[in-house]
């Protein structure tokens, strides 16, 4: 296979073909994202990615899962998306799902039936990083979208019957506004009720604006024990049906999973248990395997 740079895909995308549709990430300014720095932004010609699918089907007998990279396939036109799905179908007939990254402004730029469209020839998971749900902390990132454009774009991923998988990242907003970052991702989430949430831990990187932010004492970030308070925060302001929980990437500081809201009160119990007892938290340099 024929890959330009680092890749990175969803932690569910372990096992997947992975085919680059797009070279790094079109926004590439949030403040602690260091991913695609090194990357100028391109979208790859159709004749390369069939190149690529069709060395891909050379070499795996049996392929289940395919992963769009890199930071945001979807902001493809529908018609080029259309025929690499369609190219996915004729190779792969054995493939169960097709899935990518897609940022807020790329999917309100699709219309629903654009939507349906690609749903229909086998995209059944969208990638939505939210980060936070503070219209502050979102500027201060400089995420580029509001939490009403976030809401607006899940909503209606989720109205097309695509399966819609979002990421936000505790300590996101420091000491200085861990509450706000809690309560107002928890408003976002109950607006859109994803079937899927993932919850990182900020890890700072060097080279990236925050990196130099929390230098100058401008964020202050919160220890392992504030990360569940702010965490528990979140949990108790969440009000979602039959949402799937995970917050078990090699970030975070301790492993979380559950169905909300059904085990909402095992997971704020489980919550007080770390936040009172004795816990060990990993250490940070596993943090980062």
């Amino acid at each position: 296979m024929r890959y330009e740079g680092a890749v990175y895909r969803p932690p569910s995308e372990a096992y997947s073909l992975i085919i680059q549709v797009t070279l790094g990430c079109s926004h590439n300014k949030c403040t602690f994202c260091s991913m695609f720095k090194d990357k100028k932004f391109k979208i790859r010609k159709l004749e390369d990615i069939f190149e690529d699918l069709e060395m891909a089907r050379e070499y795996y007998k049996y392929v289940k899962r395919i992963f769009l990279a890199d930071g945001d396939a979807l902001i493809l036109k529908t018609q080029d998306l259309e025929k690499i799905l369609l190219k996915i179908k004729e190779l792969f007939p054995e493939c169960e799902r097709v899935s990518m990254y897609g940022t807020p402004g790329d999917i309100l730029r699709k219309s629903e039936e654009d939507l349906i469209k690609l749903k229909n020839l086998g995209l059944k998971i969208i990638y939505l990083g939210i980060e936070s749900g503070s219209d502050e902390i979102l500027q201060d990132i400089k995420k580029g979208v509001t939490s009403k454009e976030i809401i607006e774009a899940g909503k209606k991923v989720v109205k097309t019957g695509i399966k819609l998988s979002v990421t936000l990242i505790s300590s996101l907003g420091g000491k200085e506004k861990w509450k706000d970052h809690a309560v107002e991702s928890a408003r976002v989430i109950n607006e859109i009720n994803p079937d899927y949430l993932g919850l990182l831990t900020l890890m700072v990187e060097p080279g990236t604006e925050m990196y130099d932010k929390i230098k100058q004492g401008e964020i202050t970030l919160l220890s392992p024990k504030e990360v569940m308070i702010e965490t528990r925060e979140f949990i108790k302001n969440l009000e979602v049906d039959n949402c799937i929980f995970r917050s078990n990437h090699a970030s975070n500081y301790a492993p979380l999973a559950a169905t909300l809201n059904e085990e909402k009160e095992r997971l704020l119990k489980q919550l007080d248990d770390i936040i009172e007892g004795n816990y060990y938290f990993k250490d940070e340099s596993y943090r980062r395997l």
